[in-house]
């Protein structure tokens, strides 16, 4: 199985548009970071717009971990394009080649077959959110210093102390991990039905589209399936920079407010990633390959 997993992981770094994913997020990170660099300031008080009449914030708000937070809203909503170039292409790629026949006529099983190119997928995965972290939060400490955060809600402000926030961070790139594996996973799956790439890709997109809308509307006959629905879960991250509250309305350092929540999106996203596994390889199981 390891060395499937390494033939895998050779095929996927060989081909060029595997490096245009860690291109883009180099890219796009860079500007933003460039951008706050430039007119941060400007950025920096239209956040506490609604906050300067109240109370002044002693510190650099502008620091590295708040433009980390920034970049993952940004960012999140788009990285799942550049897996699903990946993902829905593990299998209908050899399919497209014609050599899907060919290496199963090998001594490995469907199953052995199926996981060493899921488990390839995963790392993929894995190994750009490593990047992101390492350019968004680390490559920003460096360039913004650290401070303490300070982010704006829809209602209300949080302010992190700065020995409370790294562990979030790691916290909150392991869920994003989890909810972009999640996405390969969907990708993986419907890399089964077909025989080129373009199919599948353009599937996943459109299905984590059809998902985010159907969870973003409020309409009663949706809001019994939006529990469901993996794209409701996936800015769970957040939720790791949210603090519960003590009765005198101070912030409990080192708490989560919505721990529960956070447990259940974990579930839910899991949930998904082994009926997503379980179905691809059902599926591919009893498939016959005549390419």
């Amino acid at each position: 199985m390891y060395r499937l997993i390494q033939i895998e992981l050779f095929k996927i770094f060989k081909r060029p548009r595997t490096y245009i994913a860690f291109a883009a997020i180099t890219a796009l990170i860079g500007i933003i970071q460039v951008g706050l660099k430039i007119d941060g300031a400007e950025y920096a008080s239209f956040v506490m717009a609604d906050f300067n009449s109240s109370f002044s914030v002693d510190g650099n708000i502008l620091n590295g971990y708040f433009v980390c937070y920034v970049i993952l809203q940004l960012l999140l909503v788009h990285v799942p394009l550049l897996i699903a170039l990946i993902a829905a292409d593990m299998v209908s790629g050899e399919a497209n080649m014609g050599t899907l026949r060919l290496l199963l006529t090998k001594p490995i099983s469907r199953t052995e077959f199926i996981l060493a190119k899921f488990i390839a997928a995963a790392i993929y995965t894995l190994l750009l959110l490593i990047w992101m972290a390492f350019l968004a939060l680390f490559v920003s400490m460096w360039v913004f210093g650290t401070d303490d955060m300070f982010i704006m809600k829809s209602s209300y402000a949080v302010v992190i102390r700065e020995d409370d926030i790294f562990w979030r961070y790691t916290g909150a790139f392991a869920f994003a991990a989890l909810a972009m594996i999640t996405v390969a996973s969907l990708g993986f799956f419907l890399s089964i039905f077909a025989e080129n790439s373009i199919g599948p890709i353009v599937a996943t997109m459109s299905v984590i589209v059809v998902c985010t809308i159907l969870s973003t509307m409020n309409i009663p006959l949706f809001n019994t399936i939006k529990p469901y629905l993996f794209t409701t879960h996936m800015i769970g991250w957040k939720e790791f920079f949210d603090l519960q509250v003590n009765d005198a309305n101070e912030a409990i350092q080192g708490s989560i407010q919505n721990i529960d929540k956070l447990i259940r999106s974990v579930a839910v996203l899991s949930i998904h990633v082994a009926l997503f596994l379980f179905g691809s390889w059902f599926i591919f199981r009893k498939k016959d390959i005549l390419s």
